[in-house]
């Protein structure tokens, strides 16, 4: 479904997740228009290694791998520089908000998919994110092209990533 560009709705080790190719910007803008969400509004990925960061990061700075070890939590950190992703993915200043999940499926997904995976929250814009699998809008279920049937019975709750801005000057800034 990925490779075609279709999008799915896919559980994450935080929330249920709206995915796509992150290099398919068609697929990129499925994304925006089903989620009725500002297209200046970037949208993150997820990576199955922090082996592949620089594939899609011009400058890594040291720091991120630091930050991905000693992360506890989910993590998301928005690196500058971003490249070889949808150009309507980005944010100001070509930044990209990569991801590389604790939990397996996910993890599994973007290893076999071989490309990063859009991951945001599977909700319409300004509406809450849904916390299990049976929160999510209807319109958002019945539009995708393949709804994931893994975990949809799961009632435990995650916690959204920690986000943090890290500057290709090693400097960074905590946003959540």
């Amino acid at each position: 479904m990925l490779r075609s560009g279709g999008l799915i709705l896919y559980p994450t080790d935080t929330i249920w997740g709206i995915g796509c190719d992150a290099t398919n910007p068609e697929a990129v803008k499925k994304v925006y228009q089903l989620k009725k969400r500002d297209d200046s509004k970037a949208l993150i990925v997820l990576l199955d290694s922090p082996d592949h960061i620089d594939h899609y990061i011009v400058d890594v700075p040291p720091m991120a791998r630091e930050l991905v070890d000693v992360a506890v939590n989910p993590l998301t950190i928005i690196y500058e520089g971003a490249y070889n992703v949808a150009p309507n993915l980005l944010g100001e200043g070509d930044s990209l908000g990569i991801r590389l999940p604790h939990e397996l499926f996910s993890q599994r997904l973007c290893e076999r998919y071989g490309k990063p995976v859009v991951s945001t929250s599977a909700n319409i814009s300004g509406k809450p994110s849904p916390a299990v699998f049976k929160q999510i809008d209807k319109e958002i279920v019945n539009a995708v092209d393949y709804v994931v049937k893994y975990r949809q019975d799961d009632e435990s709750v995650s916690k959204p990533s920690n986000i943090i801005k890290l500057n290709n000057d090693g400097t960074f800034k905590i946003l959540r």
